[in-house]
Protein backbone atom coordinates (compact mmCIF):
# COMPACT_ATOMS: atom_id res chain seq x y z
CA UNK A 1 0.00 0.00 0.00
CA UNK A 2 2.51 2.28 0.99
CA UNK A 3 4.43 1.54 -2.54
CA UNK A 4 1.02 2.29 -4.44
CA UNK A 5 1.34 6.14 -2.06
CA UNK A 6 4.54 6.47 -2.87
CA UNK A 7 3.96 6.19 -6.66
CA UNK A 8 0.66 8.16 -6.63
CA UNK A 9 2.39 11.03 -4.95
CA UNK A 10 5.40 10.74 -7.58
CA UNK A 11 2.73 10.99 -10.45
CA UNK A 12 1.14 14.05 -9.14
CA UNK A 13 4.79 15.52 -8.36
CA UNK A 14 5.79 15.11 -11.78
CA UNK A 15 1.90 16.71 -13.34
CA UNK A 16 2.72 19.45 -10.90
CA UNK A 17 6.04 20.16 -12.34
CA UNK A 18 4.50 19.67 -16.29
CA UNK A 19 1.75 22.32 -15.20
CA UNK A 20 4.56 24.88 -15.24
CA UNK A 21 5.86 23.83 -18.52
CA UNK A 22 2.71 24.29 -20.06
CA UNK A 23 1.63 27.02 -22.81
CA UNK A 24 0.15 30.36 -20.41
CA UNK A 25 -2.11 31.49 -23.14
CA UNK A 26 -4.62 28.36 -23.10
CA UNK A 27 -4.42 28.32 -19.14
CA UNK A 28 -7.64 30.27 -18.88
CA UNK A 29 -9.44 28.79 -21.64
CA UNK A 30 -12.29 26.29 -21.16
CA UNK A 31 -11.76 23.24 -19.83
CA UNK A 32 -8.14 24.09 -19.79
CA UNK A 33 -7.51 24.84 -16.21
CA UNK A 34 -7.17 21.40 -15.02
CA UNK A 35 -6.83 17.68 -16.37
CA UNK A 36 -9.80 16.65 -14.35
CA UNK A 37 -12.46 18.02 -16.08
CA UNK A 38 -11.36 16.45 -19.28
CA UNK A 39 -11.13 12.65 -17.43
CA UNK A 40 -14.62 12.98 -15.81
CA UNK A 41 -15.86 13.81 -19.03
CA UNK A 42 -14.39 10.95 -20.36
CA UNK A 43 -15.05 8.81 -17.75
CA UNK A 44 -18.98 10.18 -17.85
CA UNK A 45 -18.91 8.71 -21.52
CA UNK A 46 -17.89 4.98 -20.36
CA UNK A 47 -20.27 5.15 -17.56
CA UNK A 48 -23.22 5.65 -20.31
CA UNK A 49 -21.92 3.14 -22.72
CA UNK A 50 -21.66 0.98 -19.96
CA UNK A 51 -25.42 1.69 -18.62
CA UNK A 52 -27.21 3.36 -21.40
CA UNK A 53 -28.16 -0.13 -23.58
CA UNK A 54 -29.38 -1.98 -20.53
CA UNK A 55 -31.48 1.64 -20.04
CA UNK A 56 -32.92 1.07 -23.32
CA UNK A 57 -33.42 -2.16 -23.53
CA UNK A 58 -37.06 -2.62 -23.21
CA UNK A 59 -37.62 0.85 -24.80
CA UNK A 60 -38.54 1.07 -28.74
CA UNK A 61 -35.66 3.11 -30.53
CA UNK A 62 -35.54 6.38 -31.18
CA UNK A 63 -35.52 7.64 -34.73
CA UNK A 64 -33.21 11.07 -35.40
CA UNK A 65 -33.33 11.48 -39.56
CA UNK A 66 -33.60 15.26 -39.06
CA UNK A 67 -31.60 15.41 -35.32
CA UNK A 68 -28.58 13.32 -37.29
CA UNK A 69 -29.00 15.62 -40.26
CA UNK A 70 -28.39 18.60 -38.25
CA UNK A 71 -25.76 17.25 -36.12
CA UNK A 72 -23.67 16.06 -39.25
CA UNK A 73 -23.72 19.10 -40.60
CA UNK A 74 -22.60 20.87 -37.47
CA UNK A 75 -19.72 19.20 -37.39
CA UNK A 76 -19.15 19.53 -40.99
CA UNK A 77 -19.33 23.31 -40.61
CA UNK A 78 -17.07 22.65 -37.00
CA UNK A 79 -14.05 20.19 -38.91
CA UNK A 80 -14.09 23.01 -42.22
CA UNK A 81 -13.93 25.76 -39.91
CA UNK A 82 -10.78 23.86 -37.73
CA UNK A 83 -9.17 23.34 -41.05
CA UNK A 84 -9.53 26.37 -43.11
CA UNK A 85 -8.18 28.48 -40.05
CA UNK A 86 -5.13 26.00 -39.55
CA UNK A 87 -4.61 26.14 -43.66
CA UNK A 88 -4.76 30.07 -43.61
CA UNK A 89 -2.60 30.62 -40.19
CA UNK A 90 0.22 28.26 -41.14
CA UNK A 91 0.76 29.38 -44.43
CA UNK A 92 0.83 33.14 -43.18
CA UNK A 93 3.47 32.06 -40.60
CA UNK A 94 5.32 29.94 -43.38
CA UNK A 95 4.85 26.83 -41.11
CA UNK A 96 7.70 24.16 -42.21
CA UNK A 97 5.97 20.22 -42.63
CA UNK A 98 9.62 18.88 -41.90
CA UNK A 99 10.03 20.38 -38.77
CA UNK A 100 8.10 23.06 -36.87
CA UNK A 101 8.80 24.36 -33.42
CA UNK A 102 5.93 25.65 -31.23
CA UNK A 103 5.49 29.57 -31.78
CA UNK A 104 4.55 30.56 -27.32
CA UNK A 105 4.01 34.33 -28.36
CA UNK A 106 0.74 36.71 -28.58
CA UNK A 107 1.36 36.62 -32.94
CA UNK A 108 -2.12 36.79 -34.38
CA UNK A 109 -1.63 34.43 -36.36
CA UNK A 110 -0.33 32.24 -33.49
CA UNK A 111 -3.10 32.57 -31.81
CA UNK A 112 -5.62 31.33 -33.97
CA UNK A 113 -3.69 28.21 -34.86
CA UNK A 114 -3.71 27.52 -30.91
CA UNK A 115 -7.26 28.60 -31.30
CA UNK A 116 -8.21 26.24 -33.98
CA UNK A 117 -6.31 23.27 -32.19
CA UNK A 118 -8.16 23.52 -28.65
CA UNK A 119 -11.48 23.93 -31.14
CA UNK A 120 -10.41 20.30 -32.82
CA UNK A 121 -9.64 19.00 -28.88
CA UNK A 122 -13.23 20.27 -28.09
CA UNK A 123 -15.04 18.42 -31.14
CA UNK A 124 -13.29 15.18 -29.79
CA UNK A 125 -16.00 16.29 -26.76
CA UNK A 126 -18.86 16.55 -29.09
CA UNK A 127 -18.59 13.43 -30.91
CA UNK A 128 -19.13 11.32 -27.94
CA UNK A 129 -22.78 12.13 -28.84
CA UNK A 130 -21.98 9.37 -32.25
CA UNK A 131 -22.35 6.98 -29.29
CA UNK A 132 -25.42 8.19 -27.46
CA UNK A 133 -27.16 8.97 -30.86
CA UNK A 134 -26.28 4.47 -31.51
CA UNK A 135 -27.58 4.35 -27.55
CA UNK A 136 -30.98 5.67 -27.86
CA UNK A 137 -31.32 4.02 -31.39
CA UNK A 138 -30.55 0.63 -30.03
CA UNK A 139 -27.55 0.10 -32.84
CA UNK A 140 -25.45 -1.94 -29.82
CA UNK A 141 -23.92 -3.65 -32.36
CA UNK A 142 -21.92 -0.71 -33.18
CA UNK A 143 -20.60 0.43 -29.98
CA UNK A 144 -17.65 -2.10 -30.31
CA UNK A 145 -14.28 -2.08 -28.63
CA UNK A 146 -12.95 0.45 -31.22
CA UNK A 147 -15.43 2.58 -31.82
CA UNK A 148 -15.37 3.76 -27.99
CA UNK A 149 -11.51 3.19 -27.81
CA UNK A 150 -10.87 5.37 -30.02
CA UNK A 151 -13.77 8.38 -29.03
CA UNK A 152 -12.23 7.86 -25.26
CA UNK A 153 -8.70 8.49 -26.09
CA UNK A 154 -9.09 11.12 -28.87
CA UNK A 155 -10.67 13.63 -25.90
CA UNK A 156 -7.90 12.68 -23.55
CA UNK A 157 -4.95 13.16 -25.43
CA UNK A 158 -5.93 16.03 -27.53
CA UNK A 159 -6.15 18.04 -24.23
CA UNK A 160 -2.54 17.33 -23.62
CA UNK A 161 -1.45 18.40 -27.08
CA UNK A 162 -3.44 21.90 -26.23
CA UNK A 163 -2.31 22.15 -23.25
CA UNK A 164 1.20 22.28 -23.95
CA UNK A 165 2.01 22.25 -27.92
CA UNK A 166 -0.77 24.07 -29.15
CA UNK A 167 1.07 24.64 -32.34
CA UNK A 168 4.37 23.62 -34.22
CA UNK A 169 4.38 20.06 -35.39
CA UNK A 170 0.61 19.17 -34.09
CA UNK A 171 -0.78 21.58 -36.58
CA UNK A 172 -0.39 19.01 -39.11
CA UNK A 173 -2.42 15.72 -37.82
CA UNK A 174 -4.95 18.22 -36.82
CA UNK A 175 -5.13 19.69 -40.44
CA UNK A 176 -5.44 16.10 -41.69
CA UNK A 177 -7.95 14.81 -39.33
CA UNK A 178 -10.26 17.89 -39.58
CA UNK A 179 -10.54 17.59 -43.16
CA UNK A 180 -10.94 13.86 -43.51
CA UNK A 181 -13.75 14.29 -41.24
CA UNK A 182 -15.62 16.92 -43.77
CA UNK A 183 -15.86 14.08 -45.98
CA UNK A 184 -16.99 11.76 -43.67
CA UNK A 185 -19.56 14.03 -41.84
CA UNK A 186 -20.92 15.18 -45.12
CA UNK A 187 -21.79 11.09 -46.13
CA UNK A 188 -23.12 10.61 -42.57
CA UNK A 189 -25.36 13.60 -43.17
CA UNK A 190 -26.20 12.92 -46.91
CA UNK A 191 -26.85 8.96 -45.00
CA UNK A 192 -29.05 10.23 -42.66
CA UNK A 193 -31.35 11.98 -45.09
CA UNK A 194 -32.78 7.94 -46.33
CA UNK A 195 -32.72 5.52 -48.73
CA UNK A 196 -33.26 8.03 -52.01
CA UNK A 197 -29.68 9.09 -51.79
CA UNK A 198 -27.95 6.17 -50.83
CA UNK A 199 -27.47 5.15 -54.58
CA UNK A 200 -25.27 7.90 -54.69
CA UNK A 201 -23.05 7.47 -51.86
CA UNK A 202 -20.85 4.96 -53.86
CA UNK A 203 -17.56 6.23 -52.25
CA UNK A 204 -17.97 5.31 -48.99
CA UNK A 205 -14.87 2.43 -49.27
CA UNK A 206 -12.83 5.30 -50.85
CA UNK A 207 -13.76 7.52 -47.46
CA UNK A 208 -12.70 4.30 -45.73
CA UNK A 209 -9.10 4.21 -47.84
CA UNK A 210 -8.82 8.22 -47.20
CA UNK A 211 -8.72 7.17 -43.64
CA UNK A 212 -5.92 4.51 -43.55
CA UNK A 213 -3.89 6.98 -45.31
CA UNK A 214 -3.87 9.91 -43.16
CA UNK A 215 -3.27 7.49 -40.17
CA UNK A 216 -0.13 6.81 -42.35
CA UNK A 217 0.89 10.23 -43.11
CA UNK A 218 0.63 11.26 -39.53
CA UNK A 219 2.47 8.36 -38.60
CA UNK A 220 5.24 9.36 -41.32
CA UNK A 221 5.30 12.92 -40.48
CA UNK A 222 6.13 12.22 -36.78
CA UNK A 223 8.68 9.64 -37.96
CA UNK A 224 10.54 11.63 -40.29
CA UNK A 225 10.19 14.73 -37.31
CA UNK A 226 12.35 12.30 -35.19
CA UNK A 227 14.80 10.77 -37.77
CA UNK A 228 16.40 14.84 -39.14
CA UNK A 229 16.63 15.44 -35.23
CA UNK A 230 13.64 18.03 -34.90
CA UNK A 231 13.43 20.02 -31.25
CA UNK A 232 10.18 19.32 -31.31
CA UNK A 233 8.88 17.55 -27.85
CA UNK A 234 9.85 13.96 -28.29
CA UNK A 235 7.76 12.57 -26.28
CA UNK A 236 4.95 13.91 -28.66
CA UNK A 237 6.47 12.57 -31.58
CA UNK A 238 6.13 8.91 -30.24
CA UNK A 239 2.95 8.90 -28.36
CA UNK A 240 1.21 9.73 -32.23
CA UNK A 241 3.00 6.97 -33.52
CA UNK A 242 2.51 4.42 -30.99
CA UNK A 243 -1.39 5.45 -31.21
CA UNK A 244 -1.36 6.04 -34.76
CA UNK A 245 0.17 2.13 -34.85
CA UNK A 246 -2.97 0.73 -32.71
CA UNK A 247 -6.26 2.73 -34.87
CA UNK A 248 -3.91 2.15 -37.93
CA UNK A 249 -4.04 -1.88 -37.13
CA UNK A 250 -7.63 -1.68 -36.20
CA UNK A 251 -8.97 -0.36 -39.36
CA UNK A 252 -7.15 -2.51 -41.57
CA UNK A 253 -8.55 -4.81 -39.55
CA UNK A 254 -11.63 -3.30 -40.74
CA UNK A 255 -11.08 -2.78 -44.45
CA UNK A 256 -10.19 -6.51 -45.24
CA UNK A 257 -13.43 -7.84 -42.75
CA UNK A 258 -15.33 -5.73 -45.18
CA UNK A 259 -13.83 -5.09 -48.41
CA UNK A 260 -11.22 -7.84 -49.30
CA UNK A 261 -12.97 -10.99 -47.41
CA UNK A 262 -16.70 -10.44 -48.51
CA UNK A 263 -15.06 -10.47 -52.02
CA UNK A 264 -13.38 -13.47 -52.05
CA UNK A 265 -15.85 -15.22 -50.58
CA UNK A 266 -17.58 -17.85 -52.79
CA UNK A 267 -19.76 -19.72 -50.76
CA UNK A 268 -21.71 -16.99 -50.06
CA UNK A 269 -24.74 -16.13 -52.59
CA UNK A 270 -24.03 -13.00 -54.70
CA UNK A 271 -26.93 -11.42 -53.50
CA UNK A 272 -25.84 -11.63 -49.87
CA UNK A 273 -22.81 -10.41 -50.88
CA UNK A 274 -23.75 -7.54 -52.34
CA UNK A 275 -26.34 -6.57 -49.65
CA UNK A 276 -22.88 -6.87 -46.80
CA UNK A 277 -21.27 -4.67 -49.15
CA UNK A 278 -23.47 -1.68 -49.52
CA UNK A 279 -23.54 -1.38 -45.60
CA UNK A 280 -19.74 -1.67 -45.24
CA UNK A 281 -18.87 2.04 -45.49
CA UNK A 282 -18.46 4.87 -43.58
CA UNK A 283 -21.83 5.96 -42.33
CA UNK A 284 -24.41 3.71 -42.71
CA UNK A 285 -24.18 2.61 -39.06
CA UNK A 286 -24.88 6.23 -37.74
CA UNK A 287 -27.65 6.83 -39.73
CA UNK A 288 -29.50 3.33 -39.50
CA UNK A 289 -29.85 2.78 -43.28
CA UNK A 290 -27.86 -0.84 -43.66
CA UNK A 291 -27.71 -3.80 -41.35
CA UNK A 292 -24.26 -3.72 -42.10
CA UNK A 293 -24.21 -0.81 -39.69
CA UNK A 294 -20.85 1.20 -40.06
CA UNK A 295 -19.20 3.45 -36.65
CA UNK A 296 -17.90 6.61 -36.70
CA UNK A 297 -14.82 6.22 -37.52
CA UNK A 298 -14.91 3.57 -40.50
CA UNK A 299 -15.29 0.44 -38.05
CA UNK A 300 -18.25 -1.74 -38.85
CA UNK A 301 -20.13 -4.39 -37.30
CA UNK A 302 -22.12 -6.79 -39.36
CA UNK A 303 -25.08 -8.60 -38.14
CA UNK A 304 -24.12 -12.30 -39.83
CA UNK A 305 -20.40 -11.86 -38.81
CA UNK A 306 -20.63 -10.39 -35.13
CA UNK A 307 -17.97 -13.08 -34.26
CA UNK A 308 -15.27 -11.28 -36.19
CA UNK A 309 -16.69 -7.99 -35.76
CA UNK A 310 -18.73 -6.74 -33.36
CA UNK A 311 -15.90 -7.49 -30.57
CA UNK A 312 -14.29 -4.05 -31.50
CA UNK A 313 -11.98 -4.86 -34.13
CA UNK A 314 -13.63 -2.73 -36.72
CA UNK A 315 -14.76 1.11 -36.45
CA UNK A 316 -15.96 4.21 -36.96
CA UNK A 317 -17.50 7.44 -37.03
CA UNK A 318 -15.31 9.55 -36.09
CA UNK A 319 -10.76 8.93 -35.78
CA UNK A 320 -10.94 10.08 -34.48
Amino acid sequence: MEAVQNLVLHLWSEYEWALTRADERVADWPLMWAYWPTLALTCLYLFIVYVGPKLMRNHQPFEFRWTLFVYNAVLVALNFHIFSELISATWKRNYSYRCQLVDYSNDPDEMRIARAIWWYYFSKLVEFIDTIFFILRKKDAQISFLHVYHHATMFPIWWIGVKWVPGGQSFFGALINSFVHVLMYSYYGLSALGPRLQKYLWWKKYLTRVQLVQFVAGMTHAAQSIYIGCKYPLWMQWALIAYGTTILSLFINFYIHSYIRPSRSTSRPNKERERLQAGCGDGAALNGDSKSDVLSNGVVTRELHKSSVANGHPMTKKTS
